[in-house]
């Protein structure tokens, strides 16, 4: 038996929103300029970073999977990540 698609996997994990304190931080110029921006769109597994319509970087955090595939890919200075606070953040559902 195949294991379900990745985005089928991933619609099963719940999020808890922290509204207060966002736990990603992009420098934006900074991460346009050395391509950290192109990486993190390339790299994220959870499709957290895109190209907004007025040209910046989105940042999704709702979405992260805190597996830290970005810092792995950011430029120092370019990404400021925390995991988020206790009781917030991704809650995995299947193993």
């Amino acid at each position: 038996m195949n294991p379900p698609p990745i985005n089928q996997r991933l619609a099963a994990n719940r999020f808890i929103l922290d509204e207060a304190e966002c736990h990603i931080t992009v420098n934006q110029p900074l991460a346009r300029a050395s391509g950290t921006a192109d990486r993190l769109i390339a790299c994220c597994p959870a499709k957290v970073y895109s190209w907004a319509p007025d040209g910046s970087l989105a940042v999704e955090y709702a979405a992260c999977l805190e597996c830290g595939t970005c810092l792995a890919v950011a430029d120092p200075g370019t990404l400021e990540w925390h995991y988020p606070r206790g009781g917030f953040g991704v809650h995995f559902r299947e193993g």
